[in-house]
């Protein structure tokens, strides 16, 4: 049973989350007026682009699906106190495997996407792997080489679709674009059963079921009570037998698989992803930052951030809409930092409110 002391702190909670979301939207709504929009049309839009108007609940769940796959590798790192920002990086990289590894080993369709998915997640969690041999050997810091692999996995990247004996498309299959693969066959991509008249890609299921089982494992097996305890002091944990090396690397190298992951089903669900079932450059579309942000707002809670994916999945097939208004379809983005600024203001108040009664009770008792 909760206490009264505890249904005041939730009451807190809630009242805090409230004040903050509902400041983003007002300073939302004044910034679209500053701009000569009206607000009104402008949530109207975002409302049709992201679920109102046929088949686009469907885009916003076919969206949201890698931003989940990667805010839950986000978060086994986080859990273990890495910092893994590269998500963008290691996406691009394991949607670059996938793709070269299905079309060099090809087969029946379920086969192959079998192949495809596989192999993304081991190209991400290799990119994430150097990032972890450099914090384990070298002792670099893992925010740092994380966020420089993706520009040079961009880098790889590039290179592997200029050299037709890695991801270059033939000439004929290339048409007017200079810098693509093949297009993947019909019957080797994700499904996307029609709901009510939404199609909804196999990924979104993916994504669900990665983050239950995610949640489940931190929260009642072995391996993931030591990562908690490795997250949050080191020192304890190893004195325990937790390997630092081992438990941190496996960490960093599985927030890896997960964004590659990410990546194979965007490439392999296509309609999705902005890529046409190919792969081009810009290929990532800022998922893994996204994906990012949708971790940090969360707090580090699986279960947490299928909503928020969701919602930050739907500011951006809405966006699309936003032109319609005349106002600049990239206000979205400033919307999506007001809303994640917002969420991540109750926990620093209740941080800084809860230190200040604890030093109050200790200068009581001296």
């Amino acid at each position: 049973m909760t206490t009264s002391r505890q249904r005041a702190r939730i009451g807190e909670w809630f009242a805090l989350y409230g004040l903050s979301v509902l400041a983003a939207l007002l300073l939302s709504a004044l910034l679209v007026e500053a701009t000569g929009g009206d607000w009104r049309p402008v949530v109207s839009a975002l409302l049709d682009g992201s679920l109102r108007k046929p088949g686009r609940w469907g885009e916003t769940l076919g969206s949201a699906a890698p931003m989940l796959l990667v805010a839950v590798g986000t978060i086994i790192s986080s859990k273990a106190g890495l910092v893994n920002i590269g998500q963008e990086g290691q996406l691009f990289v394991g949607a670059a495997f996938a793709t070269y590894f299905g079309f060099l080993v090809g087969g029946p369709g379920p086969f192959n996407l079998v192949i495809i998915v596989i192999f993304g997640a081991v190209g991400g969690a290799l990119w994430a792997g150097v990032a972890a041999l450099l914090k384990f050997w070298r002792n670099v810091p893992e925010v740092l080489s994380t966020l420089l692999l993706v520009a040079v996995g961009g880098q790889v990247v590039a290179y592997g679709l200029s050299q037709s004996w890695l991801l270059l498309a033939p000439l004929g299959d290339r048409g007017n674009r200079n810098q693509v693969s093949q297009q993947l066959p019909k019957d080797n991509r994700l499904p996307s059963p029609e709901v009510f008249g939404n199609r909804i890609p196999l990924a979104v299921v993916i994504g669900l079921v990665l983050a239950v089982a995610v949640s489940a494992v931190l929260a009642r097996t072995v391996w993931g009570f030591r990562l908690r305890m490795l997250g949050r002091n080191s020192r304890a944990a190893q004195r325990s037998g937790v390997s630092q090396i081992g438990y941190g690397a496996s960490a960093l190298m599985i927030s890896g698989a997960f964004a590659g992951l990410a990546g194979a089903v965007m490439f392999a669900g296509g309609g999705f992803a902005f890529g046409n079932y190919q792969l081009v450059p810009g290929f990532a579309t800022n998922i893994g930052w996204t994906g990012l942000l949708v971790a940090l707002v969360a707090r580090e809670k699986a279960l947490v951030a299928i909503p928020v994916a969701f919602v930050f999945a739907g500011l951006r097939t809405g966006s699309s809409f936003v032109g319609s208004t005349g106002v600049e379809g990239r206000i979205t983005d400033v919307i999506q930092g007001f809303l994640v600024l917002a969420l991540l203001v109750p926990p620093a108040v209740m941080f800084i409110r809860d230190r200040g009664r604890a030093q109050t009770a200790a200068a009581e008792r001296v």
